[in-house]
């Protein structure tokens, strides 16, 4: 046994369930599969009354390091769980679930919590004279923002379906889960073992029925992370994980502090790949700014230059947006075809074709247009609204399976030199340029107000409207906000107004936020009002006759 073995911890599980619920059977699987599968693991237990009238809780700590490999010693448990120090957490009822959070047992940064979202009613939402019940949707948002990765399902519903008990579908979720390192033999052995004696019959029968609950518990947690899995997978594929294998150059990593390198090569080799090492270069510049900004309210760099960090990542971002040019580019890469022959599983002999659905309309032609053109292009667009038309667009279905579909891809993906003396290239560096400004003011002025301001990248998302109501807020909270007398005062306004903003996409609340703090609200948007002629009915019809 080495070192690293003598040290491993155990894994530690806290099973919830109401009485009757088979809370204490599913421990004592939990055991017996350990001891089967050769590790060693202690249960304790917290019985409490029937149904809703007491908390029925039962803790597992299973060795993660199988008996025969450690030396004849033996492992030491604990005997209640730890608040923070759950590995995971499974629940029968979704209120009970809520409880143990707010008891502090499960950690967001640890715990992995598998709930059933079935309610058994409290004595007091009962006695309620109307709808006294808790509403399951906060529920579940609770679950989701304490629990490092989170599982929800109707349990009684799919053990009711398999004609069983709810403790075999959450044996089963536990297996799925991946928590134990028991192969899924070893749970299915203890599940189907008896059947002997003059109940051989009825407890085969039961072995069956918990079996089947044990596969659907298992099923649909083990679809769910494999699912995560996959998005996971594609979110880091080539295309988005290319940068991170780029090294920073040495010149450029000279220039800045080593805890700025991590994400200044992420945003380096991003705007290389984006566009060339010209608009690199540009990055670098800019972040040269924010970095000597920071470095005169904080020379000592206590704050760990994370002013500068945070520009490094939202900078890249908004830099590398959206358009035309890189959605052909992202389309038309042979990674992304490898990636969607693996999605649809296609072997060598099978014919795939792949179909892209793509609706240009005016702003992304006149996207990749000089300034003067453009403005005539989206006039023109506007012009048709204002009549009641639908904004122009075309419809294009491409085939990139095809030779012609590819090479228009292509072609399109080879117009990075038209998309700097594009209007949408101009437009952006504009805004950027401003929101650089911000930063570097306000860091000047105080830290954490440039910080704060910086962070407001964040806001920079989506395309079309939702990108544009972005940069209309962002520009808001520079104007009104970012000027405040007080720089601590304008920080916090910063932070409430970007919170509220990200929160709330109608911009309620962020209007609301603005006032609070003194500034305007956001100015409302003229919209067309466009006249519908009422359809005359066959009755009015045939008296005009």
């Amino acid at each position: 046994m080495n070192t690293t073995q003598l040290s491993t911890r155990p894994i530690t599980l806290l099973i919830c369930a109401l009485g009757g619920e088979g809370g204490g059977v599913l421990t004592e699987w939990l055991i017996d599969i350990a001891r089967h599968a050769g590790y060693a693991a202690q249960s304790t237990s917290i019985p409490g009354v029937a149904q809703r009238t007491g908390a029925t809780t039962y803790y597992v700590e299973v060795f993660p390091v199988p008996l025969a490999q450690l030396g004849g010693k033996r492992p030491v448990f604990s005997l209640n769980p730890v608040p923070g120090a759950l590995d995971a957490m499974v629940s029968s009822e979704l209120l009970e679930t809520a409880r143990q959070i707010a008891n502090g047992l499960p950690s967001p940064e640890r715990t992995m919590v598998i709930t059933s979202s079935a309610r058994t009613l409290t004595t007091q939402e009962r006695m309620h004279l109307g709808d006294g019940r808790a509403d399951d949707a906060n529920l579940a948002e609770v679950v989701r923002a304490m629990s490092r990765e989170h599982h929800v399902f109707d349990m009684g519903a799919v053990a009711q379906g398999a004609g069983t008990i709810v403790s075999a579908v959450m044996l089963g979720a536990v297996a799925g889960s991946g928590l134990f390192p028991f192969p899924r033999a070893s749970y299915e052995a203890i599940v189907c073992e008896g059947g002997s004696g003059a109940d051989a019959n009825k407890l085969s029968k039961m072995a069956a029925a918990s079996l089947r609950g044990f596969n659907k518990g298992f099923e649909i947690v083990s679809a769910a992370r494999a699912q995560a899995a996959l998005v996971a997978h594609i979110l880091s594929s080539e295309d988005n994980a290319a940068p991170v294998k780029q090294k920073l150059p040495s010149g450029v990593a000279a220039l800045f502090p080593p805890a700025v390198h991590d994400m200044l090569a992420l945003g380096h080799a991003r705007m290389v790949e984006y566009q060339d090492a010209a608009y690199a270069a540009l990055y670098i510049k800019r972040l040269q700014q924010v970095l000597g900004a920071e470095v005169e309210t904080d020379p000592a760099g206590a704050h760990g230059y994370a002013t500068t960090r945070e520009m490094a990542r939202w900078l890249a971002l908004w830099m590398a947006f959206d358009d035309i040019v890189r959605v052909a580019d992202l389309k038309s890469r042979a990674s992304r075809w490898q990636r969607v022959r693996g999605e649809v599983k296609a072997t060598e002999d099978d014919l795939l074709q792949v179909f892209d659905h793509f609706k240009p309309g005016a702003p992304e032609f006149a996207a990749l247009l000089p300034p003067g053109m453009a403005t005539k292009v989206t006039q023109w667009d506007r012009a048709r609204v204002l009549k009641g038309q639908e904004p122009w667009a075309m419809p294009l279905k491409v085939g990139t399976h095809s030779a012609f579909g590819m090479l228009s891809l292509r072609l399109l993906a080879s117009l990075k030199w038209l998309r700097v003396r594009g209007s949408r290239y101009a437009n952006e560096q504009a805004v950027i340029t401003q929101w650089l400004q911000g930063v570097v003011d306000g860091t000047r002025r105080h830290w954490r107000l440039g910080h704060e301001v910086a962070l407001c990248g964040r806001l920079i998302k989506g395309y079309g409207a939702t990108n544009e109501r972005g940069k209309e807020n962002l520009l808001h909270v520079l104007n009104h906000l970012a000027p405040l007398p007080v720089p601590e005062a304008a920080a916090q306004a910063i932070a409430a107004a970007r919170a509220a903003a990200l929160d709330d996409d109608a911009g309620k609340a962020l209007d609301a936020t603005l006032v609070a703090h003194g500034a305007p609200a956001r100015a409302v948007k003229a919209q067309p009002i466009r006249w519908m002629r009422k359809p005359r009915s066959p009755a009015s019809a045939g008296r005009g006759a």
